[in-house]
């Protein structure tokens, strides 16, 4: 790692590894409840200071086990980190999926970093500044994955996931330079984008992509239009012409739209790809905090 490229500033603690102990606050006076450690990569790509947020799972602190990194795009505090690092707690919490580090990456320009120069009179003229996807690729594969590999204990087992134009990025990633991450979680991509180019593309550009093993997770919401028409083509181009290491699956979801898909569409991408056997048989009893009647020793005490 080229540590020189970095100016790290952390200005949260984990709740996981490296988590400081609490100090005792006064009753009644108000505490910060810490969740992540954020950090300031100064980005020679980007040219401009970029901020990371990392959750660590609280086993991290436990041992040196090395854990898969699911990188979050629109990762900033107030995007998506948070919903998604709660899904990742929520999972240690009921041992539902495997451990996982999750790293948002926060988005200034959504338009410039998240999509491909586009042919669109309107869009040009609305977003004269969007069009640099390629540059983002550069600073996650050059600055953001070497920092959190140099910094954490990572398995070298990766993920991306985004919804919308971050999706759209995650599909082009995958297409165009498919060895970047393991895994890619696509939730309701804007696949409409440049008159569905990169769909059309798609035949193309997955006959150049080797055997090596690798996911793609999309879905969408009920949506119609140009957004389900970009990834019927998709679909179709993965149908007739998959690489032979793909494992791809598509979730169509019916019951949600645009605004409401990405919490519960993501929920079920991480069961899907890090999902854990349950505690218990299914014919089994239920463990007694899943059932109506709590043993005596579970009892609150009188």
């Amino acid at each position: 790692m080229r540590g020189s490229l970095f100016a790290v500033v952390a200005f949260a603690l984990s709740l996981g590894g490296g988590a400081a102990a609490a100090q005792p606050v006064p009753a009644g006076e108000p505490a910060p409840v810490v969740m992540a450690q954020g950090y300031t990569l100064a980005s020679t790509v980007m040219d401009q200071p970029r901020r990371l947020n990392v959750w660590l799972p609280p086993s991290y602190a436990e041992g040196n086990a090395r854990y898969p990194v699911l990188y979050v795009l629109d990762g900033g505090e107030g995007q998506d980190f948070h919903h998604i690092s709660g899904l990742a707690q929520l999972a240690t919490i009921s041992g539902t999926m495997q451990d996982l580090i999750v790293v948002g990456v926060e988005s200034r320009d959504r338009r410039n970093e998240l999509t491909a120069r586009t042919e669109d009179p309107r869009h040009v003229q609305a977003w004269p500044t969007h069009g640099q996807s390629d540059r983002f690729r550069r600073h996650l594969a050059e600055e953001v994955i070497p920092f959190v590999e140099g910094r954490f204990r990572t398995s070298g087992e990766t993920a991306v996931m985004g919804e919308s134009l971050a999706a759209l990025f995650v599909v082009e990633t995958f297409l165009r330079k498919p060895a970047l991450f393991d895994r890619y979680i696509a939730i309701s991509p804007s696949l409409w984008w440049d008159y569905q180019r990169l769909a059309k593309e798609a035949p193309a550009l997955l006959a150049k992509h080797d055997a090596a093993p690798r996911t793609l997770w999309l879905s969408i919401a009920d949506e119609g239009g140009t957004m389900q028409a970009g990834i019927d083509k998709l679909r179709a181009a993965l149908t007739s012409g998959a690489p032979v290491g793909l494992k791809w699956s598509y979730r169509a979801r019916p019951g949600e739209n645009h605004a409401t898909t990405y919490h519960p569409a993501a929920l079920d991408a991480l069961r899907e790809l890090y999902g854990l056997p349950p505690y218990w048989d299914e014919k089994a009893p239920l463990p007694w905090w899943l059932s109506d009647e709590a043993p005596a020793s579970a009892a609150p005490a009188k």
